[in-house]
């Protein structure tokens, strides 16, 4: 039977494999997404006077980022931190007058405003963790599968091997119980041999 021929692996793939994987923690992950969002609006108030759909367009990536570097026992995080990080990215742009609350009454019209944004970005990052968390279900499930079944094909041997071995004691076994049985039925019939002529 001819070998398959190895499938060729897409460029896209490829280049993804090169590119750096890091396994973030929960809060590793939200540190990081805040931090690199603060500085994509800060880039966007300066050079493109804070417009929207930059800071989107950034922001996408991101959360994209976000729940594929964060590791496997956080996953759940990456949902979470990503909408924080996108409301800390908004103070640079979101403008407001001077003083704490102008800037988070601005802050809060700017994710009212460009919520489309924020959806779009949890979504992308609920979705990878999502398959990420499947795909671990899977392999976990498929490996237990492999271990119970090496188990149950090393445990057969074994007890094979021990029946074998048990065989010829109870064999000796039954046979000494069957002629004991025997002596007594001639020692019982002897008796009744002797009784008689004395009747």
């Amino acid at each position: 039977m001819a070998a398959r021929p190895a499938r060729a692996v897409p460029p896209v793939v490829l280049a993804l494999r090169r590119l750096p994987n890091p396994r973030l923690t929960g809060l590793g992950s939200g540190l990081f997404a805040a931090a690199v969002m603060l500085v994509a609006g800060g880039l966007d108030r300066l050079l493109f006077d804070g417009s929207p759909l930059v800071y989107g367009l950034l922001f996408l990536p991101l959360s994209a980022l976000t729940a594929l570097w964060v590791r496997p026992a956080d996953l759940v995080t990456a949902p979470i931190v990503v909408p924080i990080a996108f409301a800390v990215g908004l103070v640079p742009i979101a403008g407001g007058s001077s003083g704490f609350g102008g800037r988070v009454m601005a802050v809060v019209t700017a994710l009212a405003v460009h919520a489309g944004w924020l959806y779009g970005g949890t979504l992308v990052a609920g979705l990878i963790a999502t398959v990420r968390k499947v795909r671990l279900m899977t392999r976990r499930r498929t490996t237990a599968r492999a271990a119970a079944q090496a188990v149950a094909q090393t445990a057969r041997p074994a007890a094979h091997v021990t029946a074998k071995a048990a065989t010829p004691e109870a064999t000796a076994k039954a046979a000494a119980v069957r002629s004991a049985a025997a002596r007594a039925t001639t020692k019982a019939a002897a008796r009744r041999a002797a009784r008689k002529p004395a009747e």
